[in-house]
């Protein structure tokens, strides 16, 4: 429905939906809200916040947390230039300019400076995450109309999360937050990966249904 209406709910804003970027699912509204009660937490020890949303698509979780939390500053990323335009065009027609950029580029490399090492509060992340044999097999009516990059999550399909994880803790000031989604099955392998790095002091899980 999204596609023939333009328009996309979600976490309260409306979203103009187009071909460009994965329509906004209702699953990732879960990941939206666990970013937030975090987003909250951090907003009542301090004034402002610094939050990065990577592989941002159609800017959904960027804009969502920035309507929800006006004290967060927010930046959004991904390596689609046309996913970012859609993003920037949902960024204006909810008037959030002044609290969130967009910029291009792979990952964590748009923000790799002095003004984001170590001072980053909260890193969100909805990645591909289905591997790339198993998209062959996918039915035309879910992944024809949308881009295979919003999809295509490498081999195992957890290839950009091995990469965050790792990246991660540059960014994030002491006691910030990284928030992502994976796909079913993939939880405690991602889990292990996180302990074994030992950079995370505490790991949440937050279960779909």
């Amino acid at each position: 429905p999204a596609h023939l209406t333009g328009r996309q709910e979600f976490m309260g804003i409306e979203l103009i939906a187009s071909a460009e970027a994965l329509i906004p699912r209702e699953e990732t509204a879960l990941l939206g809200h666990a970013a937030l009660s975090c987003l909250e937490d951090i907003l009542q020890a301090q004034e402002s916040a610094i939050v990065i949303d990577v592989c941002t698509g159609s800017g959904n979780l960027a804009l969502a947390l920035a309507a929800n939390a006006p004290r967060a500053r927010v930046w959004a990323a991904d390596l689609s230039t046309d996913a970012i335009a859609l993003g920037r065009r949902n960024c204006e027609f909810l008037k959030l300019g002044d609290r969130v950029e967009f910029r291009d580029g792979d990952l964590m490399a748009p923000f790799d400076t002095d003004q984001f090492h170590g001072k980053v509060d909260l890193i969100v992340c909805n990645p591909p995450y289905i591997s790339s044999g198993k998209l062959e097999g996918m039915p035309d009516e879910i992944i024809g109309h949308e881009p295979r990059l919003a999809f295509d999550g490498g081999p195992l399909g957890i290839r950009i999360l091995q990469r965050l994880i790792s990246e991660a803790p540059r960014f994030l000031r002491p006691l910030g937050w990284l928030a992502f989604e994976v796909g079913l099955g993939q939880g405690r392998g991602v889990r292990r990966r996180m302990e074994q790095q030992g950079r995370y002091i505490e790991i949440r899980e937050v279960l779909d249904g």
